[in-house]
Protein backbone atom coordinates (compact mmCIF):
# COMPACT_ATOMS: atom_id res chain seq x y z
CA UNK A 1 0.00 0.00 0.00
CA UNK A 2 1.45 3.33 -1.06
CA UNK A 3 1.28 6.12 1.52
CA UNK A 4 1.16 9.85 0.76
CA UNK A 5 4.48 11.68 0.55
CA UNK A 6 3.75 15.30 1.34
CA UNK A 7 6.95 17.27 1.80
CA UNK A 8 4.97 20.51 1.91
CA UNK A 9 3.92 19.40 5.42
CA UNK A 10 7.44 18.29 6.41
CA UNK A 11 9.65 20.00 8.97
CA UNK A 12 12.98 21.70 8.32
CA UNK A 13 16.17 21.38 10.30
CA UNK A 14 18.46 24.31 9.48
CA UNK A 15 16.22 25.61 6.68
CA UNK A 16 18.25 26.84 3.69
CA UNK A 17 18.03 30.34 2.27
CA UNK A 18 16.93 29.01 -1.13
CA UNK A 19 14.65 26.02 -1.68
CA UNK A 20 11.48 24.93 -3.48
CA UNK A 21 8.97 22.34 -2.30
CA UNK A 22 6.60 21.27 -5.06
CA UNK A 23 3.91 18.64 -5.27
CA UNK A 24 6.34 15.95 -6.42
CA UNK A 25 9.82 17.45 -6.00
CA UNK A 26 12.09 19.32 -3.60
CA UNK A 27 15.10 21.47 -4.46
CA UNK A 28 17.73 22.70 -1.99
CA UNK A 29 20.47 25.23 -2.79
CA UNK A 30 23.37 24.53 -0.44
CA UNK A 31 25.45 27.08 1.41
CA UNK A 32 29.21 26.77 2.15
CA UNK A 33 30.47 25.26 5.42
CA UNK A 34 27.39 23.11 6.04
CA UNK A 35 27.57 19.46 7.10
CA UNK A 36 26.51 16.69 9.49
CA UNK A 37 29.33 14.91 11.36
CA UNK A 38 30.14 14.00 14.97
CA UNK A 39 33.61 13.60 16.47
CA UNK A 40 35.09 10.42 14.94
CA UNK A 41 38.65 10.75 13.58
CA UNK A 42 38.40 14.40 12.55
CA UNK A 43 37.41 15.59 16.02
CA UNK A 44 35.03 18.29 14.80
CA UNK A 45 31.26 18.44 15.24
CA UNK A 46 28.96 19.81 12.51
CA UNK A 47 25.17 19.92 12.71
CA UNK A 48 24.17 22.79 10.45
CA UNK A 49 23.09 21.27 7.12
CA UNK A 50 19.50 21.67 5.90
CA UNK A 51 17.23 18.63 6.12
CA UNK A 52 13.51 18.26 5.35
CA UNK A 53 11.88 15.56 7.47
CA UNK A 54 8.71 13.48 7.54
CA UNK A 55 7.43 11.90 10.76
CA UNK A 56 8.66 8.31 10.29
CA UNK A 57 6.44 6.85 13.02
CA UNK A 58 5.83 3.50 11.27
CA UNK A 59 7.88 0.87 9.48
CA UNK A 60 8.22 1.98 5.87
CA UNK A 61 10.10 1.82 2.60
CA UNK A 62 10.97 5.20 1.09
CA UNK A 63 12.33 5.51 -2.45
CA UNK A 64 13.57 8.67 -4.13
CA UNK A 65 15.90 10.03 -6.79
CA UNK A 66 18.57 12.65 -6.09
CA UNK A 67 19.98 14.75 -8.95
CA UNK A 68 22.88 17.14 -8.39
CA UNK A 69 25.47 19.39 -10.03
CA UNK A 70 28.29 19.38 -7.49
CA UNK A 71 30.84 22.18 -7.55
CA UNK A 72 33.34 21.41 -4.75
CA UNK A 73 34.92 18.51 -2.92
CA UNK A 74 32.65 16.82 -0.33
CA UNK A 75 29.43 18.27 -1.84
CA UNK A 76 26.68 15.73 -1.07
CA UNK A 77 22.93 15.08 -0.94
CA UNK A 78 20.61 12.17 -0.25
CA UNK A 79 18.31 10.57 2.32
CA UNK A 80 18.60 11.21 6.05
CA UNK A 81 17.17 9.98 9.34
CA UNK A 82 17.55 12.50 12.14
CA UNK A 83 16.66 11.81 15.78
CA UNK A 84 18.94 14.46 17.31
CA UNK A 85 22.48 15.77 16.78
CA UNK A 86 24.01 12.62 18.30
CA UNK A 87 21.84 10.00 16.58
CA UNK A 88 21.23 10.06 12.84
CA UNK A 89 21.98 8.54 9.43
CA UNK A 90 22.73 9.95 5.98
CA UNK A 91 23.61 8.50 2.56
CA UNK A 92 24.96 10.24 -0.53
CA UNK A 93 27.28 10.39 -3.46
CA UNK A 94 30.06 12.59 -2.07
CA UNK A 95 32.10 14.46 -4.66
CA UNK A 96 35.87 14.04 -4.81
CA UNK A 97 36.87 15.17 -8.31
CA UNK A 98 35.90 14.85 -11.98
CA UNK A 99 37.14 11.25 -12.07
CA UNK A 100 35.49 9.67 -9.04
CA UNK A 101 33.14 10.20 -6.12
CA UNK A 102 32.30 8.20 -3.01
CA UNK A 103 28.95 6.45 -2.70
CA UNK A 104 28.53 5.97 1.01
CA UNK A 105 26.68 6.40 4.25
CA UNK A 106 27.23 7.70 7.75
CA UNK A 107 25.60 6.20 10.85
CA UNK A 108 25.93 8.25 14.02
CA UNK A 109 25.15 6.57 17.35
CA UNK A 110 25.63 8.26 20.72
CA UNK A 111 27.56 11.16 19.25
CA UNK A 112 30.10 9.28 17.12
CA UNK A 113 29.91 8.99 13.32
CA UNK A 114 31.20 6.25 11.06
CA UNK A 115 31.67 6.48 7.28
CA UNK A 116 31.30 3.51 4.91
CA UNK A 117 32.07 4.19 1.23
CA UNK A 118 32.85 2.71 -2.14
CA UNK A 119 34.47 4.66 -4.98
CA UNK A 120 32.37 5.14 -8.12
CA UNK A 121 32.69 7.12 -11.33
CA UNK A 122 31.45 10.66 -10.74
CA UNK A 123 27.73 10.79 -11.39
CA UNK A 124 24.92 13.34 -11.47
CA UNK A 125 22.01 11.12 -10.38
CA UNK A 126 21.48 8.40 -7.75
CA UNK A 127 18.38 6.58 -6.52
CA UNK A 128 17.98 5.46 -2.90
CA UNK A 129 15.63 3.07 -1.13
CA UNK A 130 15.45 3.27 2.67
CA UNK A 131 13.52 0.69 4.72
CA UNK A 132 12.73 0.63 8.44
CA UNK A 133 11.93 -2.28 10.77
CA UNK A 134 11.78 -0.91 14.30
CA UNK A 135 15.29 0.29 15.24
CA UNK A 136 16.87 -1.47 12.23
CA UNK A 137 17.25 -0.05 8.73
CA UNK A 138 18.30 -1.07 5.21
CA UNK A 139 19.69 1.43 2.71
CA UNK A 140 19.99 0.53 -0.99
CA UNK A 141 21.07 2.51 -4.05
CA UNK A 142 20.55 2.32 -7.79
CA UNK A 143 21.89 4.12 -10.84
CA UNK A 144 18.66 3.62 -12.80
CA UNK A 145 15.86 3.24 -10.24
CA UNK A 146 15.29 -0.38 -11.28
CA UNK A 147 18.17 -2.52 -9.99
CA UNK A 148 18.90 -1.69 -6.34
CA UNK A 149 21.96 -2.93 -4.45
CA UNK A 150 22.40 -3.07 -0.68
CA UNK A 151 24.70 -0.45 0.80
CA UNK A 152 24.36 -1.49 4.44
CA UNK A 153 22.10 -2.68 7.25
CA UNK A 154 22.34 -0.58 10.40
CA UNK A 155 20.86 -0.02 13.86
CA UNK A 156 20.05 3.24 15.65
CA UNK A 157 20.61 2.57 19.35
CA UNK A 158 18.41 5.44 20.50
CA UNK A 159 15.37 3.61 19.08
CA UNK A 160 15.88 0.61 21.38
CA UNK A 161 16.55 -3.08 20.86
CA UNK A 162 15.58 -5.24 17.91
CA UNK A 163 12.42 -7.19 18.81
CA UNK A 164 11.87 -9.46 15.82
CA UNK A 165 12.96 -13.05 16.43
CA UNK A 166 14.82 -14.87 13.68
CA UNK A 167 12.91 -17.71 12.07
CA UNK A 168 9.45 -16.36 12.86
CA UNK A 169 6.90 -15.12 10.42
CA UNK A 170 6.51 -11.36 10.45
CA UNK A 171 6.07 -10.82 14.23
CA UNK A 172 4.09 -7.94 15.71
CA UNK A 173 6.23 -4.98 16.74
CA UNK A 174 5.52 -2.58 19.58
CA UNK A 175 4.48 0.95 18.61
CA UNK A 176 7.43 2.45 16.77
CA UNK A 177 9.29 5.42 18.18
CA UNK A 178 9.44 8.31 15.74
CA UNK A 179 12.39 8.18 13.34
CA UNK A 180 12.04 11.37 11.27
CA UNK A 181 13.41 10.83 7.76
CA UNK A 182 13.68 12.73 4.52
CA UNK A 183 16.23 14.66 2.46
CA UNK A 184 19.39 16.67 3.05
CA UNK A 185 22.05 18.49 1.05
CA UNK A 186 25.25 20.25 2.10
CA UNK A 187 28.57 21.74 1.03
CA UNK A 188 31.18 21.18 3.78
CA UNK A 189 33.80 23.39 2.09
CA UNK A 190 33.30 26.55 0.03
CA UNK A 191 30.98 25.10 -2.62
CA UNK A 192 27.34 25.64 -3.45
CA UNK A 193 25.04 23.60 -5.68
CA UNK A 194 21.38 22.80 -6.18
CA UNK A 195 20.08 19.33 -5.29
CA UNK A 196 16.79 18.12 -6.76
CA UNK A 197 14.84 15.27 -5.19
CA UNK A 198 11.91 13.58 -6.94
CA UNK A 199 10.32 10.24 -7.86
CA UNK A 200 9.17 9.82 -4.26
CA UNK A 201 7.52 6.60 -3.18
CA UNK A 202 6.48 5.83 0.40
CA UNK A 203 4.95 2.44 1.18
CA UNK A 204 4.63 -0.22 3.83
CA UNK A 205 7.98 -1.84 4.59
CA UNK A 206 9.17 -4.00 1.68
CA UNK A 207 12.22 -5.29 3.57
CA UNK A 208 11.29 -8.85 4.35
CA UNK A 209 11.71 -10.31 7.82
CA UNK A 210 14.78 -12.52 8.09
CA UNK A 211 13.96 -16.22 8.36
CA UNK A 212 16.59 -18.57 9.77
CA UNK A 213 17.67 -21.24 7.30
Amino acid sequence: MKMPTNFSAANWINPPAAFDVGQDFVTIATEPDTDFWQRSYYGFRHDNAPALLLAGEENFTFTMRAAFNYSARFDQCGPIIYLDQDNWFKASVEYENADFSRLGSVVTNQGHSDWATTDIASAAVMWYRLSRRGPDFLIESSADGVAFAQMRIFHLHALGETTAAMGQADPPLPPAQPAPFGLYACSPLDGSFTARFDHFRLEACQWRVHAAE
